[in-house]
């Protein structure tokens, strides 16, 4: 590259409303390391995240670009001398990055990158590593997941609860069950992902109580749950004997209400866990990685990859503000000129 600078979205005085974004066409173009990809950025996906990023409220990890976004598609243009995984230069792949996608080129190790399926989109591919990767990490690695089990997914018609719904049903659940807090979306979680049950919780504040009666007073094994503390007690009151309730966001707040019953962790031996993926080491995302490998063949058969909206990325504006309208049903997907 012979170039020093990009284009990539910036923030008008570092955090603020969807109105502050812009793209600045001098922003300084990464530098590749030595097991690194420099990859020219084709499409990348929003996620929840972003947009508290957008307004300071999420942290990125040390050492990572503050440019907003996680998840790419693209070509590889420069390739590290110890670079993995059987890379060339001119490769279509897609990944998942610490920061840096809202950009034209992004610096990323090669453990976390994957080779583009002949056949998919730069678009569907941007879509796919953070939130199927999440939903792995959630599913199997923290909740324990086997076949036989039974899931509910909270937020069901999210990028992440989307593709952890098919993940489970794939992988053999006795059931699978969504809450979303408007209609529609519960009739999509029923509709087209074949949930075993979908509650509008805007319509239905006792979803517990449906979500009881639909497993004939059993409850489920596991939960995904990203609301946080207004949830936390009907979670506990929908898990069965040693469920796990998996807290990957706290959207809803953190502090419990008073009042709060803990007799499931005894009763019912009930396990809570919060985990997060941004975090992580490359090691660890790497196992995710070849998780999501394994699965690359069914994208197209028993898997798919949902996307609301394609956006050009000089409406980012826009795109973050239909995201916090909760107005979409999967992925919002910008492209790269």
């Amino acid at each position: 590259m012979t170039s020093k600078t990009m284009r990539a979205v910036d923030i008008k005085n570092g955090a603020g409303p969807a109105s502050a974004l812009f793209i600045n066409d001098a922003t300084p173009l990464p530098t590749r390391g030595p097991s690194q990809a420099l990859v020219r950025i084709r499409a990348f996906g929003l996620n929840r995240m972003d947009l508290l990023q957008r307004l300071g409220y999420y942290p990125v990890p040390a050492g990572a670009s503050k440019v907003l976004g996680v998840e790419f598609s693209g070509e590889i243009a420069e390739l590290g001398e110890k670079a993995e995984g059987g890379f060339a230069v001119g490769d279509a792949v897609f990944g998942l990055a610490y920061g840096g996608a809202y950009a034209e080129y992004i610096a990323v190790d090669t453990a976390m990158l994957l080779h583009k399926p002949e056949g998919m989109s730069y678009e569907e591919a941007a879509g796919i590593p953070e939130t199927w990767i999440t939903a792995l990490q959630a599913l199997f690695l923290v909740g324990g997941f086997a076949e036989g089990k039974s899931v509910l997914w909270h937020a069901g018609a999210s990028g992440v609860s989307i593709a952890g719904q098919q993940l489970a049903r794939a992988g053999g659940a006795s059931a699978v069950y969504a809450t979303t807090r408007q209609a529609e979306k519960a009739a999509f979680c029923r509709d087209v992902l074949k949930a075993d049950g979908a509650v509008d919780t805007s319509a239905t504040p006792a979803w517990d109580d449906e979500i009881l009666g639909m497993t004939g007073g059993r409850g489920v094994d596991i939960v995904i749950d990203y609301v946080g503390a207004p949830y936390f007690q009907q979670n506990l009151n929908v898990l069965a004997m040693d469920g796990v309730c998996v807290t990957l966001g706290a959207l809803g707040g953190t502090k419990l209400p008073d009042g709060v019953d803990i007799s499931g962790f005894v009763r019912r031996r009930i396990t809570v866990r919060g985990s997060t993926l941004r975090s992580r080491s490359v090691e660890y995302q790497r196992t995710l990685r070849d998780m999501l490998a394994e699965r690359l063949p069914g994208f197209g058969s028993t898997f798919k990859m949902h996307v609301d909206r394609v956006m050009p990325w000089t409406e980012i504006v826009a795109a973050h503000e239909a995201m916090e309208r909760n107005e979409t049903k999967g992925k919002i997907i910008c492209t790269v000129d």
